[in-house]
């Protein structure tokens, strides 16, 4: 086999998140850190599995208004973040369906207009968008480090958005994804996910041009790797392989060993079908040698479906940065098969310089991101 060059880092310098448990970084991470969830009950004119949700908010304004403005606000604090202005920017978002099945206005245009308004309102004069279910920030976060190692843009602003909807909140019921008690990812009691919305934003900028400019990079992103099983419209490959190629092409593309990643942040959907698909691509991979610590944030922000990718990706960069790892709520009774250790009641202190988030999203979109802490 023959050996392949690590491909450049790129830096993070800037990230912002909306969530159920709030819009600061530190104090959103405090509050997973505390084991806090956002999940409260939601009224639906229809009969559901469950009527709770993580939502943001207030709730006053209609999906398709409220998706702009939550992901508008969050890019502006994210460049805030960064002490970057949009002027030369390209902005990568993805997300799931947004309000387009629920709202006539928005199928009357492309599933992508909602991310040019963003980009209008947050005077960016380019805008990309992709929708890879549940994979979408993921893969707008690899788009944007990808168009900057070859050379087309200096910054990117990436990320994902979803807001719940009637229409999310119906199909998942009716799939039996929706757990009707809470979400337990790796529980011996796993029965299903929750929805929630948000947003997460990252800038990333070559590396070179933040070291010149003085900027102190929050993280490295290492490497990137995506593969699609095509098992099913909405079940995982359950042998995993999808899975297993996104991570080790993301290893490959970073130059590293799979025992070199401290931290994981799965994709933790807690249903049977995607907790067995994580659970044997992890074993395949990482159990030999040190086992990295997996941690899941499903559980307390909800599956915000398009928005997920980004905001995992976010909280890898928040454990590194902190040394932390928060206790996956709900996990009570931890699978004993599950071969990797879990933080259970309690946060997990954690040396790693090295975490993997990874997202499986509908469609078989397999997606791992590596990111190495700076410090």
């Amino acid at each position: 086999m023959v050996a392949v060059p690590a491909a450049a880092p790129v830096a993070v310098v800037g990230m912002a998140w909306t969530t159920a448990l709030g819009r600061d970084l530190g104090a959103v991470w405090e509050r997973l850190l505390a084991g806090e969830t956002g999940f409260v009950e939601v009224p639906s004119p229809h009969r559901l599995r469950n009527l709770l949700a993580a939502v943001v908010e207030p709730l006053g304004d209609d999906a398709a208004t409220r998706l702009r403005s939550m992901t508008a606000e969050t890019v502006r604090r994210a460049l805030g973040h960064a002490r970057l202005t949009p002027n030369g920017a390209l902005l990568v978002l993805g997300t799931s369906l947004g309000a387009f099945l629920d709202d006539a206005r928005e199928r009357e245009s492309a599933l992508g207009a909602w991310a040019e308004d963003v980009a209008r309102a947050v005077e960016v004069d380019r805008c990309i968008s992709l929708s890879t279910a549940c994979s979408s920030g993921s893969d707008a976060i690899l788009v944007g480090a990808e168009l900057i190692r070859a050379g087309v843009v200096e910054y990117c602003i990436c990320g994902g958005a979803d807001v719940l909807t009637l229409s999310k909140r119906l199909a998942h019921s009716a799939l039996s994804t929706m757990s009707p008690t809470r979400p337990r990812p790796f529980d011996v009691r796993h029965d299903g996910m929750l929805l929630g919305e948000g947003a997460g934003v990252l800038v990333l900028e070559s590396e070179a041009r933040a070291r010149r400019r003085g900027a102190v990079p929050l993280a490295l992103l290492r490497g990137v790797g995506s593969a699609n099983d095509a098992s099913s419209m909405t079940t995982p490959d359950m042998a995993a392989r999808g899975a297993r190629l996104a991570i080790q092409r993301s290893l490959e593309d970073a130059g590293l060993r799979a025992e070199e990643v401290g931290l994981i942040n799965a994709h933790g959907s807690a249903t049977q079908a995607n907790d067995k698909a994580e659970k044997d691509a992890f074993r395949a991979l990482f159990s030999q040698g040190p086992r990295p610590v997996v941690f899941a944030t499903k559980c307390a922000f909800g599956h915000s479906l398009g928005a997920t990718g980004a905001l995992e990706a976010m909280s890898v960069v928040m454990a590194l940065q902190r040394q932390e790892v928060p206790p996956i709520a709900g996990l009570e009774q931890p699978d004993p098969d599950f071969p990797l250790p879990l933080p259970v009641g309690a946060p997990v202190r954690c040396d790693a310089r090295v975490g993997l988030s990874l997202t499986l999203g509908f469609g078989g979109f397999d997606t791992s991101l590596i990111f190495q802490a700076c410090a």
